[in-house]
């Protein structure tokens, strides 16, 4: 059943929100932080997780001084100004890939089928990196059952990775991993049929909150956005299958 429109909806960050460490419970600790702020999570929310905080959880940490960078990682190190160790990652992560411009940034197809700035690798200060969860779609429905566990409300989760754009300056927010709501939405007008990424949407909302570095807000709850429940994940939306 097609939903009905999206006229109006609101938006919160639960914070103050911890420090992760490596191994976490997240449903739990974003369950604690409602809990502990009074807004309880509602049937029907979207819970947006920064894909970080998801990486945090899985332990997808990797120490630099275990990576040595390949030649082409070294000549793509100079062009870019990244170090070496963080290229090859980016290299080792993906499939191909372009720089924007002369000196970057590096878009790179992930191995996930996903194209994103540097692969999706997140520096963790300068002597480790986070890589993205092994399966996006899989935590977030892993995320989504735990969190209805904890808190009985029947929500949805949608896994948001920051990226730049190969156009323009700057970075957004798209969706990598989603559970509960469907990754497409259909709408039809005067005979006119249009596919439109709501994961991605519903991201780029949530990102108003997400985007602002040194806020240590990781998750965002949306409520009131109209969408149809799917567990058909961000994956089945790509050009690209993921690969081993």
């Amino acid at each position: 059943m097609t939903p009905p429109p999206t006229s109006a909806f609101s938006a919160f960050a639960p914070e103050p929100f911890p420090t992760l460490q490596p191994g976490d419970d997240l449903a739990g600790t974003i369950t604690q932080v409602l809990d502990q702020t009074g807004t309880p999570l509602q049937d029907r929310d979207v819970v947006v997780v920064a894909s970080k905080a998801v990486s945090i959880a899985e332990k997808r940490y990797v120490d630099l001084a275990t990576v040595t960078p390949s030649p082409e990682a070294e000549h793509l190190a100079a062009r870019t100004g990244k170090p070496p160790a963080i290229v090859q990652l980016i290299l080792d992560h993906s499939t191909e890939h372009f720089l924007a411009t002369d000196r970057g940034p590096i878009i790179a197809r992930h191995t996930l089928g996903l194209t994103l700035t540097s692969a999706g690798i997140d520096r963790a200060g300068t002597v480790g990196a986070w890589l993205l969860p092994v399966d996006p779609d899989a935590s977030a429905r892993a995320l989504r059952d735990a969190l209805i566990t904890y808190t009985g409300a029947d929500v949805a989760v949608v896994i948001a990775d920051s990226d730049g754009r190969a156009d323009r300056r700057g970075a957004t927010c798209i969706s990598i991993g989603a559970a509960g709501v469907a990754p497409l939405r259909i709408t039809e007008h005067d005979g006119k049929r249009q596919e439109e990424t709501l994961t991605d949407m519903i991201t780029g909302a949530a990102g108003i909150i997400l985007g602002q570095r040194g806020r240590g807000a990781p998750v965002v709850v949306l409520r009131g956005i109209a969408y149809e429940p799917s567990d058909a994940g961000v994956s089945t939306m790509l050009h690209h299958a993921p690969r081993p």
